[in-house]
């Protein structure tokens, strides 16, 4: 099909500013808030990714769909992004290895896709502007009723969407004989950082978000991991209790992404909805205890209020962000217990953060020999 001879698409953002394209997804209307990805790669853990539950993505990357997708590469079962803004969507793959094209992923999924547009003055608007609602529309809808269905949409903050994502039953991972058991509390877990885990030996259960923790304590487990998801943690009491109590019981912990603001939130400190957000596979982070920096994949619309952080003498700063010094990891003085803002499985991204799975393991052990 032509360009010339597909519907037309619009994206409409919350202060009425409007983009004009051409539809190659789903007729269909969504919302969602607006953010932009910078990776040239990995567009297919993006669009799987449970974090970016409720969100229009905008990929810069010029070209995306080039090499298919498979099966293998998703991070869920499903797409999770509530529509995508692209400039140039591919309808064919050139990969050898693809099990199918991204157009009929998105036409299966009833996703919408916006392209043929300008990618880098609506990024170029958002990054200005900050992160705001959208509304993405293939359908024969006047610009006053895509306002009206707009405004009805809540804004990000405040709202608690871990779980709609979660997993809604307990699963196992990994070789049980002889492994380090790993609880992992599903907040939008990304399929990654499981089978990092299982990789490494863990044998992981997986948990849904509002588990009590005593539910999970009678797997016995080795060691916590909090996942990565969507969602404002400042409305997150239920799993800011549950992690509470892992740090009560002096059981290894690691927190990853949503779960970095959870286990800050369980030690007295804040979040905040940032202006825009860290979403990309190039982040810089420096490694405060060894002096190091590393390249890092990101994806999260709000962090850790750093005053809160500094003031409190029972958490140190591990990690920071050097784009705009942002607390990215930290770790409890008193206690086996550490997280990142960021995402060591690198699906999509480098693999610089890889030893931080390495790290939550020694300490793990650690722990086995002092009890």
């Amino acid at each position: 099909m032509k360009t010339s001879d597909r519907k037309d698409a619009i994206l409409m953002l919350a202060d009425g500013t409007t983009f004009k394209g051409k539809s190659y997804g789903a007729s269909i209307t969504k919302t969602g808030e607006i953010c932009f990805n910078t990776g040239m790669t990995g567009y297919q853990e993006i669009f799987s990714d449970p974090s970016y539950y409720k969100q229009i993505v905008v990929c810069t990357h010029v070209h995306i769909g080039n090499y298919g997708k498979i099966e293998t590469e998703s991070e869920s079962n499903e797409m999770k992004i509530s529509g995508l803004v692209c400039k140039n969507f591919s309808t064919f793959s050139s990969r050898h290895l693809a099990d199918g094209n991204i157009k009929n992923w998105f036409l299966e999924e009833n996703i919408p896709v916006i392209a043929d547009l300008d990618t880098r003055a609506i990024v170029r608007y958002i990054r200005d502007k900050g992160a705001m609602n959208a509304i993405l529309s293939s359908e024969d809808l006047t610009e006053e009723e895509l306002k009206m269905r707009l405004n009805s949409e809540p804004s990000m903050e405040g709202l608690e969407l871990s779980s709609f994502v979660s997993t809604t039953y307990s699963y196992t991972e990994g070789n049980e004989v002889g492994a380090i058991r790993v609880a992992l509390l599903d907040l939008g877990v990304k399929q990654s950082i499981i089978r990092n885990l299982a990789k490494l030996g863990c044998f992981v259960k997986v948990f849904p978000a509002k588990t009590p923790f005593q539910e999970m304590l009678e797997f016995k487990p080795d060691g916590f991991v909090i996942s990565n998801g969507p969602g404002d943690p400042s409305v997150m009491e239920y799993a800011v209790k549950t992690v509470k109590k892992i740090i009560d019981s002096r059981i290894p912990l690691f927190g990853i992404c949503l779960g970095h603001q959870i286990l800050a939130k369980a030690l007295g400190a804040g979040t905040y909805k940032m202006f825009n957000g860290h979403r990309g596979i190039n982040h810089p982070i420096k490694n405060l205890i060894t002096g190091k920096s590393e390249v890092t994949s990101q994806n999260h619309g709000f962090a850790v209020i750093k005053e809160d952080v500094d003031k409190n003498e029972n958490i140190e700063i591990t990690h920071i962000h050097l784009n705009d010094n942002t607390v990215a990891g930290i770790r409890l003085k008193s206690g086996p217990a550490f997280s990142v803002q960021y995402h060591p499985e690198a699906a999509p991204g480098p693999h610089d953060s890889t030893y931080l799975f390495h790290d939550f393991i020694k300490m793990i052990n650690q722990n086995k020999l002092i009890s």
